[in-house]
C-alpha cells in the first residue's frame, strides 16, 4: 500500500515540475514579446495619433 502512495507522490511531483517548466516558458515568452511590442511603439510614437 504504502509503495502506492510514494509512486503517486513521485508522479505527481513529476507532473508538477513539467507544469512549472512550461509556466516559465509561456512567461518569459510573453515578457518578450510585450517588450518587443513596446518597442515597436516607442519607435513609431511620432505616427501615433490619438
Amino acid at each position: 500500500m504504502e509503495e502506492k502512495v510514494y509512486r503517486s507522490m513521485g508522479v505527481i511531483g513529476a507532473c508538477n515540475l513539467a507544469v512549472g517548466i512550461i509556466l516559465m516558458v509561456v512567461g518569459v515568452t510573453c515578457g518578450i514579446l510585450s517588450i518587443i511590442g513596446g518597442a515597436h511603439l516607442f519607435k513609431n510614437q511620432k505616427k501615433l495619433t490619438f
